[in-house]
């Protein structure tokens, strides 16, 4: 990933808290160097996409585009490359991916949870993949295998607007203040207070969870579509135990 921590003042990375939170593949830029962990959050939907997966012992390979590069990355990997939302078979869709009668290895490109993962892969000490589905899990994992004052960057992915610019998204921040707010309950301490502010929005939302999500913008985007099964499986609070953990350039389980 580009960037170093001299191109961004210590306000900038949240130094010195140990749990930060930031948006988008320029906030992964400037609060992931010299962290311990990234988590990237990408809700609707391809973190909740790699919880699906991993939970059927599958491996998620991220990728940034769907081009003639991408068919040579899945070839080089041997591993299935992802349509889009509307295509037949392997796509985008947390649905898919549950109901595909094999699943294996796959490439699964997004512009925003998956490119920033790609880009993490090459730099980031370690990297999670976070949904609703297993914030609590990642949290308790962050407490077993972690150091107390491990630092941990918590990047939300947001969505892209039509010019190209950071959209940034209700769902990814919720997400992101699940995993948040279990680090929280597991007695980390030392917030930003953006990330501290994420755990909250969290907090605030979690007993009408499900409705927001199909509330927001996102979520409207994806139920108009025809894709409503996505979006509830996306609000399958902690319905996973799995840590979608990145290792040899794919997400598997930790």
């Amino acid at each position: 990933m580009s960037g170093s921590p001299g191109e961004h003042g210590a306000p900038q990375r949240q130094l010195p808290y140990s749990v930060r939170f930031e948006w988008g593949l320029d906030g992964a830029r400037a609060v992931v160097p010299g962290a311990d962990l990234a988590v990237v959050v990408d809700v609707l939907s391809f973190t909740t996409c790699v919880s699906v997966a991993v939970d059927r012992a599958a491996m998620v390979f991220p990728y940034p585009l769907r081009d003639a590069s991408a068919n040579e990355f899945a070839a080089h990997h041997d591993a299935v490359l992802a349509g889009p939302r509307d295509s037949e078979g392997l796509s985008l869709s947390p649905a898919s991916l549950r109901g595909a009668s094999v699943l294996d290895r796959v490439v699964l490109p997004s512009p925003n949870g998956s490119t920033i993962s790609h880009q993490l892969a090459a730099s980031a000490r370690q990297v999670v993949a976070v949904s609703l589905r297993n914030a609590a899990a990642t949290a308790e994992w962050v407490r077993a295998t972690l150091p107390a004052d491990a630092v941990i960057a918590v990047i939300a992915a947001g969505e892209k607007w039509a010019h190209g610019a950071l959209r940034p998204a209700l769902e990814d921040e919720l997400g992101a203040g699940a995993f948040i707010a279990g680090l929280a309950a597991a007695g980390r301490g030392n917030f930003s207070p953006e990330s501290a502010a994420a755990a909250a929005a969290f907090d605030a939302a979690e007993p009408r969870l499900a409705t927001i999500l199909r509330g927001c913008s996102s979520g409207r985007e994806l139920m108009d579509a025809g894709y409503a099964d996505d979006v509830d499986i996306a609000a399958e609070l902690n319905a996973s135990q799995v840590v979608a953990l990145l290792r040899d350039g794919a997400f598997q389980g930790a």
